[in-house]
């Protein structure tokens, strides 16, 4: 990889507080394109336009999202006077559809707390873990890596809320409901460990990976798909439940950590469903069957 493209990871995350995984993808996107065109500080107009050809057979929202990666490399490298011209308008512009996002019926999830709870029951700290790790999934939407990462001081003492540290280094307050709030302190009760971490593992803390696991192997274990359950899944179910609910867009922008409305916008998919099921249940003309 390029000097210039190690400057500009630097550069994203010491001004725009980038994520590690974020920086991964960048990382990935940009070496792509470099074993392609060349070193992107220098690569013709002519070399980036060729990049079009090379992502033909992907998916719109990958070539949407490799785009974007060299679009802010090329802005930097004008910055940084690397590069006196700006090739990203030869650079495609997909339509991208964002797919609506999977979650969870009230079912399937009255099916995976219930089996959660029965096993917590035995008393055993791994399945009582499980419990307390599902309900803050399910209960306070966070992201995997807020989750397996918080620090024990997180946990609320008077306060019914947690300190998450999200996207960006951005911190925000998350409501921690009665039932995750028991199933905390279930937790602290059996959790045997020195380390500064809620979710301690051998290494640092509880892995990405690892939670994958637990969940997959629940749902198996609770009859359900274990292909249709993740930790994203489960913070989709918070969000579309809370909005299915009555909850205002602007509130659950703050409690998923969304920097941009527009991203919190997926969800109104419920509401416009809500709305036709309103409109056909309600409606007079619904109601004796006659139309003009």
């Amino acid at each position: 990889m390029s000097a210039a493209v190690d400057a500009f990871l630097d550069m994203m995350a010491a001004e725009r507080g980038a994520s590690v995984n974020t920086l991964a993808a960048y990382r990935r996107d940009l070496e792509g394109a470099e074993e392609l065109a060349g070193d992107l500080a220098a690569a013709s107009r002519d070399a980036v336009a060729m990049l079009t050809n090379r992502w033909a057979d992907l998916a719109p929202a990958t070539v949407a999202r490799k785009s974007s990666a060299l679009r802010q490399f090329f802005g930097f490298a004008q910055d940084e006077g690397w590069r006196k011209d700006d090739p990203s308008g030869a650079l495609p512009r997909p339509a991208a559809r964002r797919p609506l996002p999977k979650f969870l019926s009230h079912q399937d999830i009255e099916k995976l707390f219930d089996r959660a709870e029965l096993e917590a029951d035995s008393g055993r700290p791994a399945a009582i873990r499980q419990l307390a790790l599902l309900e803050l999934l399910y209960g306070s939407g966070l992201r995997a890596t807020e989750l397996v990462s918080l620090p024990l001081a997180a946990v609320p003492r008077d306060a019914p809320l947690l300190t998450v540290m999200g996207k960006g280094g951005q911190a925000r307050m998350v409501p921690v409901s009665d039932r995750a709030g028991q199933a905390l302190q279930r937790w602290l009760a059996v959790r045997n460990s020195p380390s500064r971490y809620l979710f301690p593992s051998r290494a640092k803390y509880l892995t990405r990976i690892r939670l994958y696991q637990i969940l997959k192997e629940l749902a198996l274990r609770a009859g359900l798909d274990p292909d249709g359950i993740s930790p994203h899944v489960l913070r989709h179910a918070f969000a579309t439940h809370l909005l299915e609910g009555g909850a205002d867009l602007r509130v659950l922008q703050t409690l998923l950590g969304h920097a941009d409305i527009a991203t919190t916008q997926i969800y109104t998919h419920v509401d416009a469903a809500r709305l036709v099921a309103l409109v056909n249940s309600r409606h007079p003309l619904a109601q004796d069957g006659t139309s003009d």
